[in-house]
């Protein structure tokens, strides 16, 4: 394989996947062909059957995912497309903030493609964007670091470290114009991403670019399932706010769970409808949003409603400890 023209490939399909508008045969098409690349360069096909490639990683809260998940985020392709654009946009803004400096970049929980070096920094040039990476898989890493050495991208890798995101301190953090980190899952389960904020943003400075945003989940009713066409929704809620609930903790550890959440029932109809839906709004950068079933992380949880219905209260609770995972309870 002609290495150099594979790198100058990768940043031509880059480059038309930040074009607008581009439709989702076009996306497909381009984001296969980068995985295709990847997988050679690696020989990490991310659907092999090694115990150590399929096995999660535990985490001081959470866990991350294995080597095979990991590769394959890259082929949830508008979360893919649309987290590329978010962190060019990023960064072409920071450049505006701070002409001629360059722009410093923490990825948190990179994988085995680190795509979001590899696709974006043959965009930049060395002196514009350096990466510093994170990854708690030390094998993610090391596939990382060959991926990114083959495509002669190591001039703009500042440095990597591996350590759990959850519990690490970057040196020198105020450097840091954006934080990254996809690190997360639909209705916020398992993955890190709440953790890891309340970890790293403390450290960095108070204007630092963070991708994705926010995450909301938010608490719907319908008479029919999510999947009939015809259903009509209402939303009730936001269950989980993260970056309003990292704004009021008062003290510098990672607590063991969220505020809970209590909606009282008598003001919301229950009875009129027949199911309860809780959706994952994934707020990436500026105006682009994932919703509802655009990508693996915005899949709405939907679940019956038994009548007649005999609580007064729906109570949600958001736990890090000793496992994430969003949890409710009824009252009467």
């Amino acid at each position: 394989m002609n290495e150099n023209k594979t790198a100058f490939n990768i940043k031509r399909k880059a480059s038309a996947l930040l074009k607008t508008p581009i439709n989702q045969p076009e996306i497909k098409t381009l984001i296969d062909d980068v995985y295709s690349y990847f997988k050679e360069l690696t020989q990490l096909t991310g659907f092999d059957q090694k115990i150590e490639h399929l096995a999660a990683v535990t985490t001081a809260k959470g866990k991350a995912l294995g080597l095979n998940h990991a590769a394959q985020c890259l082929l949830d392709y508008k979360r893919t497309a649309k987290f590329l654009k978010a962190l060019v946009n990023a960064i072409k803004e920071q450049q505006q903030k701070h002409p001629n400096e360059t722009i410093y970049v923490f990825y948190a929980g990179c994988g085995p493609y680190a795509p979001f070096v590899t696709l974006i920094a043959p965009l930049f040039s060395p002196e514009e964007v350096q990466f510093s990476l994170l990854e708690i898989n030390d094998k993610s890493l090391e596939y990382a670091k060959t991926l990114i050495q083959k495509l002669e991208l190591t001039n703009y890798v500042t440095s990597h470290y591996t350590a759990d995101a959850v519990t690490f301190k970057i040196p020198d953090a105020k450097k840091y114009n954006i934080l990254f980190s996809e690190t997360l899952d639909a209705l916020l389960y398992r993955e890190c991403y709440v953790p890891i904020l309340f970890n790293l943003l403390p450290q960095l400075s108070e204007d630092v670019t963070v991708i994705p945003e926010n995450v909301l989940v938010k608490m719907s009713l319908s008479v029919d399932p999510v999947a009939d066409s015809k259903h009509i929704t209402e939303e009730i809620d936001t269950i989980i706010d993260v970056r309003k609930a990292i704004s009021l903790n008062n003290t510098d550890t990672v607590p063991s769970q969220l505020p809970d959440k209590k909606i009282a029932v008598n003001s919301i109809n229950i009875e009129q409808y027949n199911y309860l839906i809780l959706d994952t709004l994934v707020h990436v950068y500026d105006d682009i949003w994932l919703t509802r079933n655009e990508s693996s992380l915005s899949i709405p949880l939907e679940m019956g409603i038994e009548h007649p219905f005999h609580f007064n209260s729906i109570v949600y609770t958001y736990q890090l400890d000793p496992s994430i995972e969003l949890k409710y309870s009824l009252e009467k």
